[in-house]
């Protein structure tokens, strides 16, 4: 499989990567099955999170043997120095490794301080000098303090939402990564499950040469197709441009990626799903959401208390109350016409 540098930290990665966020829902013999047939087939960059649950756990148990051919970033969402210090030991445990490839903040609100003497950036300098991790990193959702850590010089890698329906002003910050020799890996490249046409943007991001997407792989069929693409890259033609130029124009700015930070709600909804319904409903099965279940889900939205925490949470400043209404009227009218 081709292998690119990643940026500053010289690491040969595979032009596509494994993002494990799925395989915590999921066995650890099917989790096993799935890291396997990926390492097997050429794929040597896996992505996990200590918020992941147990997906740290299935890719030490899976891939321990073969751990000096794979390279494997995880994050910590601590913001203190003593927090990183505990998920990065029970990160070590959990991947049956003595040392993580890249180690990344996780989606942190406020950049950390390089000078602050016991913050948790000179406790990453002084874990990197001690061998437990080989790079520091970061994953951000805000555009604005992704192009702010691109620039730092404190980052050897930065993984931000990118796809094919990406604006302009997100991918800006390919081009600053490129400048400023930081490697590229994108997450959500599939929209949170929104795009319909996986190829189109497989075919999109590969146009770019410092860029690492992690597909997220949750069942066998998921894998196949990106090995697929992986032997036989799609190109990017006008009929694929078209294919883009589509999907971007059905989805707007304004629409929730799944992201999850809103979570959990104090009313018990389902936000990073229920606040997308009215595009699941015509981009999946219309069996899957309209289902007992989901309808008592979607009627949790009447309970919202506006107390506002899903939106200081949103890294995409979405109106989130409204956008949840808006996804209910529309639910309800579907199934009404059903």
């Amino acid at each position: 499989m081709e292998k690119f540098r990643l940026g500053k930290t010289n690491l040969m990665v595979t032009r596509s990567g494994f993002g494990a966020l799925p395989i915590q829902r999921i066995s650890f013999e099917d989790a096993g099955k799935l890291l396997r047939k990926a390492y097997d087939n050429g794929i040597n960059f896996f992505d996990t999170a200590r918020a992941y649950s147990d997906s740290e756990e299935k890719i030490g148990q899976a891939l321990s043997d073969v751990r000096k051919n794979i390279i494997i970033a995880t994050k910590t969402g601590a913001t203190t120095a003593d927090g990183m210090l505990k998920d990065l030991h029970t990160s070590l445990t959990n991947l049956k490794t003595d040392y993580i490839d890249i180690y990344q903040l996780h989606n942190p609100s406020v950049l950390p301080d390089p000078d602050e003497k016991d913050g948790i950036y000179k406790a990453l300098l002084k874990v990197k000098e001690e061998g437990l991790i080989k790079h520091i990193s970061i994953t951000q959702h805000s555009i604005e303090n992704a192009l702010i850590a691109a620039k730092s010089g404190l980052y050897d890698t930065v993984q931000f939402p990118l796809s094919c329906i990406s604006s302009d002003k997100d991918l800006e910050l390919i081009e600053v990564c490129r400048q400023n020799d930081v490697g590229v890996i994108a997450m959500k490249a599939m929209a949170g499950g929104l795009i319909r046409h996986p190829e189109a943007t497989f075919a999109f991001l590969r146009s770019f040469g410092n860029v690492i997407p992690i597909w997220g792989v949750q069942r066998e069929s998921e894998l196949d197709e990106f090995l697929a693409y992986e032997k036989n890259p799609p190109a990017l033609d006008d009929k694929m441009k078209k294919l883009i130029e589509d999907e971007k124009n059905e989805l707007s700015s304004n629409f929730c990626r799944g992201c999850g930070y809103c979570m959990p709600c104090p009313a018990g909804i389902e936000i990073n799903n229920c606040a997308r319904m009215s595009l699941m409903l015509r981009r999946a099965p219309v069996s899957v959401y309209t289902t007992d279940e989901w309808k008592e889900k979607m009627a949790k939205i009447k309970d919202c208390i506006g107390c506002g925490h899903c939106m200081s949470k949103c890294p995409y400043h979405l109106n989130t109350p409204e956008l949840l209404k808006a996804n209910l009227a529309d639910f309800e009218d579907f199934v009404a016409k059903m």
